[in-house]
Parts: C-alpha cells; sequence; structure tokens
C-alpha cells in the first residue's frame, strides 16, 4: 500500500492594500471634507491642469446635489415635526381626559376648510397614521410611546441635517476656491507661455 500524497501547500498570504497618500476625512455620516490647496504647482505636478479643473468641479457638483437633497429632507422634517408635536399633544389631552372620565367638546377638520364640532367621550384608542397611507388602532399608552419616539427620532434627524447643511456650506466654499485657485494658476500660466 502506498503512503497518502502529502498535503498541498498553503496559500500565499493576500498582497496588502495599497498605501493611501491622504486618508479620507468624513462628517459623521459619511460626507467626505474637501482639502485646501495651498500650493496649487504642487497640486498639478504631473497632471494635466484641465484634467483637475474637471475634477473639483465634479466634487462641487456633488457638494451641491448632497446640499439640494439635505434641504429637501430639512424642509420634510420641519414639516413634519410640528405635525408630530400636535399629534401627540392631542393623544396626551385624550390621556388626560379618560383618566379624569370627562368628555370635551373639539373641533374637527374634515378637510382644508371644512370643520365640525363634536363631543368627545370616553376614548380607549386612537388612529395613527404611519404614512404610505396606513393608518392604524393605538390604545393611548401605545401610541404615546410611539409618537413620543417618532417626534424623538425626527428631531434628532433634524439637527443632523442642519449640522450636514453647515458642513456642506463649508465645503462647497473651500472647493470653489480651489477651483478658482486652479482655474487662474492655469491662466498665469499660459500667459507665461505666450
Amino acid at each position: 500500500m502506498a503512503a497518502p500524497p502529502p498535503p498541498p501547500p498553503p496559500p500565499p498570504p493576500p498582497p496588502p492594500p495599497p498605501p493611501q497618500a491622504q486618508p479620507q476625512a468624513l462628517n459623521a455620516r459619511g460626507i467626505p471634507k474637501a482639502h485646501f490647496i495651498e500650493d496649487v504647482d504642487a497640486f498639478i505636478t504631473g497632471t494635466d491642469p484641465d484634467q483637475a479643473l474637471q475634477e473639483l468641479q465634479q466634487m462641487l457638483a456633488k457638494y451641491r446635489f448632497m446640499e439640494n437633497n439635505k434641504r429637501q429632507r430639512r424642509q420634510g422634517l420641519a414639516e413634519k415635526v410640528p405635525e408630530l408635536q400636535r399629534t401627540l399633544a392631542m393623544v396626551e389631552t385624550l390621556q388626560r381626559k379618560k383618566e379624569a372620565d370627562q368628555s370635551f367638546d373639539t373641533t374637527f377638520e374634515l378637510s382644508d376648510t371644512l370643520y365640525a364640532t363634536g363631543c368627545v367621550e370616553h376614548v380607549d384608542e386612537v388612529y395613527v397614521w404611519l404614512g404610505a397611507n396606513t393608518m392604524l388602532s393605538y390604545p393611548l399608552s401605545a401610541a404615546l410611546s410611539l409618537l413620543s419616539d417618532k417626534l424623538t427620532a425626527a428631531q434628532a434627524s433634524l439637527r443632523n441635517v442642519r449640522e450636514d447643511l453647515d458642513w456642506l456650506r463649508e465645503q462647497i466654499t473651500i472647493t470653489e476656491v480651489n477651483v478658482a485657485r486652479v482655474y487662474n494658476w492655469d491662466v498665469k500660466r499660459r500667459r507665461e507661455i505666450r
């Protein structure tokens, strides 16, 4: 009987990742930091000035696109937070009236310009719009918890969006200055060539 063949040698280790010239700085939500170009000559060395200018303009367009998206998000959240606050206040009122075993008169909005008056008596549950044309019935305590959580999350998102907009304005300004400096450097270089 022959001896079993020796086991194959282990595979070689994977090559190390290529070194990066400069780690990319990001804000808390992953938006890259624009680096100010202090020495345009060193920045342009080995590359075409038109290509460098085009890359900077593409980065500027990306920042502006992100800024536009964040502005739209801020607008949506700015409308959502007061609506959640009003809804939460109403559910809290219903909870207080239920605990005091009181009924109360109120005005209901039927449409944008049409209202009706009604008496609200003992209420055990409320119907909450969840979005996407979805409404669910919740007991008052569960509705309070849900709405409080949603309000807290919406307020945190609004703060984050405002921070991102401030960050993006700074990055846009830095990139615009970089574009102007590279453009002016190229104009000066072309004049010297003539």
